[in-house]
């Protein structure tokens, strides 16, 4: 069989270095992408030292030219893609609430957490389309669910989120297009909510630890022919949209 191929957007830090620790402990060869190739080099360096085999490409989901760079370079390197974690993600730099946030910031949000995404998969397609098993794994939140936020006082706690929480919801929508659009090939399409994870992006402020945290993207990356496709989970849990 041959080695399955991995990339994971974000991949240099925090969550997304955990999900490429243990995509490579199970036999992955991992492309970690990072928005500066110095932190990629670094962070591949460490689990190439634990004997796991990882490399790094310059990924900046933000950036056209980097998205479309990445893609030529993993082509050139590899020719196919088999498994495509979409985790990179900011809360923003101006946090609000619906109301009050700078547009501004939920352009910034947006342009990583959705249109990021949106550009890196549509980049990415053509590699994905010749593996046997393409999988493409969402790093979405618990935050995005409307289900939830129409239940008066379930998550205001973090109303202050609007445009993350937002950009959220939309990715969700958007991964359950994809898979609609791709139920008739090889490929499948899911997202996932990590949990309230210790992680640099609230500060260490979760209640789970990263390897707990990265647990459900590995599971839906590695799922076979009889997983999912157009879920929303954490953990084996389905959650609402």
């Amino acid at each position: 069989m041959q080695q399955k191929i991995a990339l994971v957007t974000g991949g240099n830090r925090s969550i997304g270095f955990e999900t490429a620790r243990q995509l490579a402990q199970k036999g992955v060869h991992v492309i970690i992408g990072a928005r500066r190739r110095g932190q990629g080099v670094e962070a591949a360096m460490q689990l190439q030292l634990q004997g796991l085999s990882v490399e790094t490409v310059e990924l900046d989901v933000s950036n056209r030219n980097s998205i479309i760079a990445a893609a030529d370079e993993i082509g050139r390197k590899h020719g196919r893609l088999d498994i495509l974690v979409n985790n990179a993600g900011i809360v923003g730099d101006k946090p609000g609430t619906a109301s009050q946030q700078p547009v501004s910031d939920w352009r910034v949000v947006f342009d990583t957490n959705l249109f990021g995404v949106i550009e890196t998969t549509q980049a990415l397609l053509p590699l994905l389309r010749k593996s046997d098993a393409g999988r493409i794994v969402n790093v979405s939140s618990l935050l995005g669910s409307l289900a939830l936020h129409a239940q008066p006082g379930t998550l205001d706690a973090f109303k202050n989120l609007a445009a993350y929480n937002v950009s959220k919801s939309a990715l969700n929508a958007y991964t359950l297009h994809l898979a609609h659009e791709l139920s008739e090939t090889s490929i499948k399409v899911n997202a996932i909510h990590p949990g309230y994870v210790k992680s640099d992006m609230n500060k260490g402020g979760g209640d789970l630890d990263l390897a707990t945290g990265a647990k459900t993207s590995v599971d839906l990356a590695l799922i076979d022919s009889d997983g999912p496709n157009g879920s929303f989970s954490h953990l084996g849990e389905t959650l609402p949209w």
